[in-house]
């Protein structure tokens, strides 16, 4: 795994290469944009093999959940900076939170209702990311590519009745795993104006990948990891200065 003293350092070359190359006299033009979007994460087969989630869904007594409903929405605000018409650079901040109900597939309390549990994921990105658009301008539609590299704070529980294995006995317990993680970012989308040069409405996919360390058995979980990769439909109003 790339360490995050590379990324950036790696982010840090990207940005000096573009200002060398950016003519003296290109108009520099800041603007902010606020949105929300949806966050779609990786379904199982395409998951860290590590991945406590798969573990959960893979144990020989497994839980029973869908990873799909950990799609959920995300809030995010963004600076840009564009020097000239085709580079812009932008810094922002999102949050992305939601709870999944689990029950095991198989057992059962012995009333007979069920040993369910609430699965947790918090992730707020920091973001920075150089977007390069090629044709278009202010007061028309501007499609864009992009990459940069996104800081992850993140945190991620399993709270409610779970059963210990060596002698099917059922206990409550909150197990809790957080960390920062550093990650790739590649976006696709298209600035929209809206009424002249100074509104705009954006579109962008976005795709991070990224893993945390749960620290695995020692924490209480089955998996050593915690996929956070995953793509994100963003939709947000700008406004330029």
């Amino acid at each position: 795994m790339i360490s995050m003293r590379s990324w950036v350092r790696t982010a840090a070359f990207t940005v000096a290469v573009v200002l060398i190359g950016t003519p003296a006299s290109a108009q520099i033009v800041q603007s902010v944009q606020v949105g929300i979007g949806a966050f779609y994460p990786r379904g199982f087969d395409s998951r860290d093999v590590d991945d406590t989630l798969v573990a959960n869904l893979s144990a020989a007594e497994p839980l029973q959940f869908d990873i799909s409903r950990f799609r959920s929405a995300v809030y995010f605000g963004e600076w840009n900076i564009d020097m000239g018409s085709h580079i812009s650079f932008g810094a922002g901040i999102g949050y992305y939170t939601d709870t999944v109900p689990s029950v095991y597939r198989n057992l059962v309390n012995e009333d007979g209702s069920e040993i369910s549990q609430d699965l947790s994921l918090r992730m707020v990105p920091i973001t920075a990311i150089v977007r390069f658009l090629p044709f278009g301008s202010p007061t028309t539609f501007q499609p864009y590519i992009g990459g940069g590299f996104s800081i992850i704070p993140w945190r991620y529980t399993e709270a409610g009745q779970f059963v210990d294995t060596a002698d099917n006995s059922v206990f409550t317990d909150r197990f809790t795993s957080s960390g920062t993680a550093v990650a790739p970012l590649f976006a696709l989308g298209a600035r929209i104006p809206v009424g002249g040069d100074v509104y705009g409405l954006t579109m962008e996919w976005r795709y991070q990948f990224a893993t945390g360390n749960t620290g695995g058995l020692s924490n209480g979980f089955l998996g050593d990891k915690i996929d956070l990769s995953g793509g994100t439909l963003n939709f947000a109003f700008l406004v330029r200065f």
